[in-house]
């Protein structure tokens, strides 16, 4: 008898895990190509580890993303709470595009022209722009050493780092670096040293921008915890800001990226961001790949 009811406890079991971790849907977006894998964890929580964002963000074996967002319950009137996660699995503070692509999706969702999301930068607006294009306040840059952070007191404008960049954060850390030719850097292997610099001890998102025209630039983007990406939201605010406080343009800019053209407008009350977002698909995890990879 309590070899049959031990298979009894196993089969219930069984049953209550397939249950509880079938049919989780998600949405695949994109931002000028910055891709996002995004869970809506509103009604139903989402127990998010590092290593199931890691299986998800596999490019081979799960989705693949440059972030993962988790939809939670807005506190205090605002529509949502947000929280993202890098490919390597772990958190980032920010993430502009994907920001967006929710807002859009959140506005369309609800009929509405704008919205309020939450995220560790703290309460951020989102409008609808007009031709399918969508603004988010990005909120103001952080430029003193210790907001960044920097492990040390020292001028943000001009680091101590061969190349002389700037730093910025924007919920995260940024590494902004102007040069004349931005498709002459060696992305992968400049962006990847940087990023673990020990000036940084939160490691640093890392930007190389050329001014190509007035308040008009070129940049190419190597995020913390992620890679080469087409496209970066926090890493255009930045890098828009550190060029404004270096004279280079003026506080609205437009930027070229891998990915496309974003508009940055850094305003008394924050840095507003504009650009297009895409919908990709959307459909679900199996739960034999839920289990498998937990």
């Amino acid at each position: 008898m309590a070899g049959w009811k031990e298979r009894c406890d196993r089969r219930i079991c069984a049953a209550m895990m397939t249950h509880a971790t079938r049919d989780i849907a998600f949405m695949k977006m994109h931002g000028l190509g910055n891709d996002f894998v995004v869970l809506d964890a509103r009604v139903r929580p989402v127990d998010m580890t590092a290593a199931l964002a890691q299986a998800i963000g596999d490019r081979h074996r799960g989705v693949g993303f440059d972030q993962l967002a988790l939809i939670e319950p807005g506190p205090d009137g605002a529509d949502a709470r947000l929280v993202f996660y890098n490919s390597d699995g772990s958190t980032a503070g920010a993430c502009g595009n994907a920001t967006r692509c929710i807002a859009r999706h959140l506005m369309d969702e609800a009929g509405l022209s704008e919205v309020v999301l939450v995220t560790e930068r703290g309460r951020l607006m989102a409008r609808d722009a007009g031709d399918g294009l969508t603004s988010v306040n990005m909120g103001q840059p952080q430029l003193r050493w210790d907001e960044v952070p920097l492990a040390s007191e020292m001028d943000t404008l001009e680091l101590p780092i061969d190349g002389g960049p700037t730093a910025t954060g924007m919920g995260n850390p940024h590494c902004t670096f102007f040069v004349e030719d931005s498709e002459s850097v060696d992305l992968e292997a400049r962006g990847a040293e940087i990023e673990h610099h020990p000036l940084y001890p939160q490691r640093t998102n890392v930007q190389f921008a050329s001014v190509i025209g007035p308040d008009h630039l070129r940049m190419r983007v190597w995020e913390r915890g992620v890679g080469v990406t087409l496209a970066s939201g926090s890493s255009s605010c930045a890098t828009a800001v550190a060029a404004a406080r270096r004279g280079l343009t003026g506080r609205r800019v437009s930027i070229d990226l891998d990915g496309g053209r974003i508009e940055i407008d850094w305003r008394e009350d924050g840095v507003w961001m504009t650009g297009p977002t895409a919908h990709v698909f959307s459909g679900t995890f199996s739960s034999d790949w839920l289990e498998a990879v937990r």
